[in-house]
């Protein structure tokens, strides 16, 4: 009885952290009543790169990669939502680009959750452009990438046509399902 009552106020510390903001460990609901907290991942800890995707997101002058941050500290920390995305030229001045949270043409939304990646492990977003000829094709070199709750950077090549500036990324999961 005594440890169900302390698992049942452990997991309501964790609720509670939880709908404050904290980010709190998926370890057990014992180490939120502790008032443990997992750090939320930085820049410094953080690799970005583009994948393709199998099958290949092509059609319909859309195109898409997968969009995968691996955690490269030696810490655990905590991700949340979607990444802040902007294009940059070859002389790395941002372009403008207008990014749109949620579905993409290939990929349903997974939605926020709060992913806790060991040193090692990644998240991913499915990350989509469309190529056809639009009012304001921007010509990138680079994408800017800001994890989500950060306020800095990762820079990654990104040679691509983007019509009308728009991208469109789903929020980050532990690995994305392309039908």
């Amino acid at each position: 009885m005594r440890d169900t009552l302390r698992k049942a106020a452990a997991a309501a510390v964790a609720t509670a952290a939880l709908a404050a903001g904290t980010v709190v460990t998926g370890a057990s609901a014992a180490t939120a009543a502790t008032g443990e907290t997992t750090a939320t991942c930085q820049t410094s800890g953080l690799r970005a790169e583009l994948t393709a995707t199998d099958p290949d997101q092509i059609g319909m002058s859309h195109r898409g990669k997968l969009l995968r941050l691996t955690n490269t500290s030696d810490r655990t920390c905590a991700l949340r939502g979607y990444p802040g995305l902007e294009l940059e030229d070859a002389g790395h001045r941002p372009l403008g680009a207008d990014t749109r949270w949620g579905s993409t043409y290939f990929v349903q939304d997974p939605g926020k959750q709060t992913l806790f990646l060991q040193p090692g492990q990644s998240a991913e977003a499915d990350l989509v452009w469309a190529v056809a000829d639009g009012t304001r094709d921007l010509r990138a070199s680079y994408l800017e990438i800001t994890p989500p709750a950060s306020a800095e950077h990762l820079t990654i090549p990104f040679e691509e046509r983007v019509t009308n500036g728009v991208l469109s990324v789903t929020a980050f999961t532990y690995r994305i399902s392309v039908p």
